[in-house]
């Protein structure tokens, strides 16, 4: 579970024993629909790499809030808490961002409102994640159980919110936040790619350097590897997993300027809904590596982009099944490496 204690050749080999399962999967579901396999992985590519700017820029916004949220999962999973309320700290996260950047005067210059609303939408984020991390340790409340809770918790407020205050002209779409707390476009072909991605690979470095050159980074990893033997060196187990608890819940809280910030400029029901939950499979296939994450939510951006681009060829469900195939063969592939590495050792 902690990065820090696997072997990375067995790390490597379990990553690559999922992607080629999945390839194959993927190729017999594409066989199964009347096509070739490698027909249809080339257009995949090529339309989504090298032909269609806007295809290649809706890459780098799926994958940005998915860097986020994978990186809250592995955070917590480091003080060996499984995060799977990545949901509900996203729809906190937009619902503060947009409420936020709407209650702002136009005039508001960038450089108030986009810190401000960067940081209203960690801090909204946090606090679903500090409640996980509170009930977790001083009440023995599971986090999965708690956190399963307070997603629908969350999204029923969240809806409450829009119907009653922010809601205009029978649409479920609030108010626009003000032009000074827009985060600018990267030129995509018109993509909803924005400058949240700089934030997302702040946050990746942040984290690596938090892991392997900080104090605090290592009680965290050894909590996670042994509670027990952390505890007996002085670590205060509770408060380093409420610690990391809330900065997971700003991380997942982070997605919302992606949304709200870089694309819709306002809260909409359903913003930023599945994110938390693919994050999981981001920081699984990741390994829990800051850099693998980036890399996964890079992978699982491209079947959901190259999903459309080859929509004329087979159905865009095949390729969103691929994501939850990628997550069984990762989850298949651990311990097969692990026997291999048994083995050979």
């Amino acid at each position: 579970m902690i990065a820090s204690s696997r072997d990375p050749n067995r790390e490597a080999l379990a990553v690559a024993i999922a992607l080629l399962a999945s390839l194959a999967i993927g190729s017999a579901l594409m066989l199964v629909a009347g096509k070739a396999p490698g027909h249809v992985w080339w257009l995949m590519v090529q339309r989504t790499l090298f032909t269609d700017a806007y295809s290649l820029g809706q890459v780098f916004y799926k994958a940005t809030a998915l860097v986020l949220t994978g990186l809250s999962v592995s955070i917590a999973l480091d003080a060996g808490l499984f995060n799977i309320g990545g949901e509900g700290m996203v729809i906190a996260g937009v619902v503060a961002c947009a409420v936020t950047g709407a209650a702002l005067p136009q005039g508001t210059p960038s450089i108030i409102a986009i810190p401000l609303c960067i940081v209203v939408s960690a801090v909204a984020g946090a606090a679903i994640g500090a409640l996980i991390g509170v009930m977790r340790v001083w009440r023995g409340a599971h986090e999965v159980i708690t956190s399963i809770m307070l997603n629908a918790i969350v999204a029923g407020v969240a809806l409450w919110i829009g119907n009653e205050l922010l809601f205009q002209n029978g649409t479920t779409t609030g108010p626009p936040i003000a032009p000074g707390a827009e985060l600018p476009q990267l030129g995509f072909g018109g993509s909803s790619a924005n400058l949240s991605v700089v934030l997302a690979l702040a946050a990746v470095v942040a984290l690596w350097w938090l892991r392997s050159r900080t104090t605090w980074g290592q009680a965290l990893l050894a909590v996670g590897r042994d509670p027990a033997a952390a505890r007996a060196t002085g670590i205060s187990v509770g408060r380093v997993q409420i610690y990391a608890m809330i900065a997971a819940g700003a991380l997942a809280g982070l997605a919302a300027t992606n949304f709200v910030m870089g694309h819709k400029h306002a809260f909409e029901e359903g913003l930023g809904r599945g994110v938390g939950f693919l994050g999981i499979s981001a920081a699984l296939l990741g390994r829990m590596n800051p850099f693998g994450i980036v890399a996964a939510s890079l992978l699982l951006g491209f079947l959901s982009s190259g999903g459309l681009a080859v929509a004329q060829e087979v159905p865009k469900e095949l390729t969103e099944m691929l994501q939850g195939v990628v997550v069984l063969a990762v989850a298949s592939a651990g311990p097969i490496a692990r026997r291999y590495g048994k083995a050979s050792s």
